[in-house]
């Protein structure tokens, strides 16, 4: 709570014409006896701060234009700043995580080939068996990336 300049100044002057103490016109007045040595010093009330922002907003959209599966910590680095402080900039610019509409491997051909290996498969009765061999790839693909909020999102990396 901020307390109003004129009961500010009522206090120090009432502490100079008494001649009181720091710690008796605390107790008096019922405030911390450090808001009352601030107050000596500066009595006026300090403003709401308003920290200014590190990052160039045309910058960080032109980042994310470049580098839109890159994750918060990755782009925090290249603008030698701390992952909170990326995603308050990316809150503030409508920038939001999304998923991409396509896998960065997906190629239509070899799925039309596929397709049809399965089809010949099963016209000739052969039983089809599908075993999961994935596991954990180094090259595994990104699914998130970010863009303006109510746009889509295409990836650049695997």
């Amino acid at each position: 709570m901020t307390y109003p300049l004129k009961f500010r100044q009522h206090l120090l002057k009432v502490r100079e014409e008494e001649g009181l103490t720091y710690a008796e016109t605390a107790r008096c007045f019922h405030i911390g006896l450090s808001s009352l040595m601030r107050w000596v010093e500066k009595p006026d009330a300090v403003k709401k701060r308003h920290r200014q922002s590190r990052i160039d907003r045309e910058e960080l959209t032109k980042d994310v234009e470049l580098y839109p599966d890159d994750y918060q910590y990755e782009r925090a680095r290249r603008f030698g700043m701390r992952t909170r402080g990326m995603c308050d900039a990316l809150r503030r610019l409508g920038i939001s995580r999304k998923k991409k509409l396509q896998h960065p491997k997906a190629d239509e051909q070899a799925r039309k080939i596929f397709a049809e290996k399965i089809k010949q498969y099963q016209a000739a009765d052969k039983p089809i068996i599908y075993i999961d061999e994935s596991g954990f790839a180094v090259d595994m693909p990104r699914c998130h990336g970010y863009c303006l909020t109510g746009q889509r999102c295409y990836g650049k990396q695997d």
